[in-house]
């Protein structure tokens, strides 16, 4: 029984190559695979969280399997698929044809893990353990004196969730597409529950077809669309209705116990999804409605902007590249050296300069002290007071001030060591580039909010061990 480690290899075919090419690779793996050996609380937290699910999805009468997968097996399979920015399914087949990658993940010659198992186990890692790795991975490069606390610089970002432009249109096709899905799968357990009424999906589905090709005209304006919204939006009101009726049936079914077990269980989960997209529908038609009928100006807090991952938030940042952005704000706290020290994810957009102080005690509580240089954007200005408090503490406060500067706001921005410090700042925005376009958090594919915090606490931590295995 091997349920947390499994350091004993097993006989295998690894040889060095004569490419230096493919020797990086291997020494890469090498260094993230020591750094991980000597930190065995990480593994201990990961564990934890995983032990019962590991267990019971990998235990001895599964399809007559003997072997036990661990959980140092589960991480580092994680670790492996966002260094090389795969999917799960990519993975399990990348690290199954790969002699060196299974000696990494410590299967060696035993049978693979499938996907639905790595999904489940991998699912399984709270955000608070992600949170939890990646600060005693910190504690262990200020340990080994592998990063100082000198300087400390700031900046924030929008990871975008997975979803598809936000039309009207579109979501209220999403809602009746979806809808009618579960209809049909209550009618496959009772046609009873649904009755005799016949679905429209392909007038709906043309309706929208309909909005789109004329919404992408520049002669159309937004009156000739009315009609087609009214009847789109009719539909989908209908449906809503519909789907709730045959929700109660379905329930009502259960209670009196009208199908087998197999039946009730599918019944009871097919009722609590139609609650779930009924509630968002109806969400969607209003402000479908406010703003395509009335006119109305609905704002961006009252706004449902998928029904697949209602947390989404619009975010307008001024950049000229891309106006709207669909997702959530984080912040990157870096110190030299690019290792991320701490990480937050944000539901809603915060203030930038209101987390400014909880960095820094953050940044005092990893290293026993603030740090002598801070650098950061003009987002997280607030106003000279403030930095005359932070200077009693902070030798260099690099912040800029948005706007017009007096003689004095000028000659401090002027200044050697400010410039010097903003020179550091801009360091934060090739870590961003490179979370983004290596480490797979230009947009995330994980579905709801607790994973998609996840996605972003799994890339950092592998951000920071490759950092070290460099170092």
């Amino acid at each position: 029984m091997r349920p947390k480690f499994n350091h004993q290899p097993e006989f295998d075919f690894h040889h060095r190559s004569n490419l230096k090419l493919t020797n990086d690779y291997y020494e890469k793996y090498e260094a993230v695979s020591g750094i991980l050996d000597e930190n065995l609380q990480i593994m201990d937290l990961v564990h934890e969280d995983i032990k019962d699910v590991l267990v019971s999805t990998t235990s001895d009468d599964r399809r007559g399997s003997e072997y036990r997968y661990s959980s140092d097996t589960v991480l580092r399979t994680v670790i492996c698929q966002v260094i090389e920015g795969d999917s799960l399914r990519d993975i399990i087949i990348r690290i199954d044809d790969s002699n060196y990658l299974r000696r990494f993940v410590r299967i060696y010659n035993g049978p693979m893990l499938d996907y639905t198992t790595l999904c489940n186990l991998k699912n399984c890692i709270s955000v608070e353990t992600w949170k939890k790795i990646n600060e005693v991975l910190a504690g262990h490069a200020v340990d080994q004196g592998l990063i100082n606390g000198e300087k400390m610089r700031l900046d924030t970002t929008v990871v975008e969730t997975n979803i598809h432009w936000p039309a009207d249109s579109a979501q209220l096709w999403d809602t009746y597409r979806v809808l009618a899905r579960l209809i049909e799968q209550g009618r496959a357990i009772d046609p009873a529950v649904v009755g005799n009424r016949r679905l429209q999906t392909r007038k709906a589905k043309r309706l929208y077809a309909k909005i789109s090709r004329m919404a992408c005209q520049k002669s159309t304006v937004q009156e000739k669309l009315r009609p087609f919204y009214e009847r789109l939006i009719e539909l989908t009101l209908a449906i809503c209705d519909w789907a709730e009726q045959v929700r109660q049936n379905l329930e009502e079914g259960c209670q009196q116990g009208c199908w087998d077990l197999h039946q009730s269980v599918l019944a009871k989960v097919i009722a609590s999804e139609i609650a779930h997209y009924h509630q968002l529908g109806l969400r969607v038609i209003d402000q479908a409605s406010r703003r395509v009928l009335d006119g109305e100006t609905v704002p961006n807090e009252e706004k449902i902007f998928s029904i697949f991952e209602p947390h989404t938030e619009l975010l307008k940042r001024g950049k000229a590249a891309k106006a709207n952005e669909f997702g959530h704000m984080i912040q990157i706290q870096q110190v030299d050296g690019k290792f991320i020290t701490d990480y937050e994810v944000f539901e809603k957009r915060p203030v930038e300069h209101e987390l400014l102080k909880p960095a820094l005690e953050k940044h005092k509580q990893l290293f026993g002290r603030y740090p002598e240089t801070v650098a950061a954007d003009k987002g997280y200005y607030e106003s000279m007071s403030s930095i005359a408090k932070l200077n009693k503490i902070i030798k260099v406060v690099s912040i800029a001030k948005k706007g017009s500067r007096t003689e004095e706001e000028a000659k401090r921005e002027s200044d050697c060591a400010f410039r010097s410090a903003q020179r550091f700042r801009a360091g934060v925005e090739g870590t961003i580039s490179y979370l983004k376009r290596i480490l797979g958090l230009f947009r995330c594919y994980n579905k709801g909010l607790q994973h998609f915090v996840c996605t972003i606490g799994a890339a950092i931590f592998t951000h920071n061990l490759l950092n070290l295995a460099r170092a």
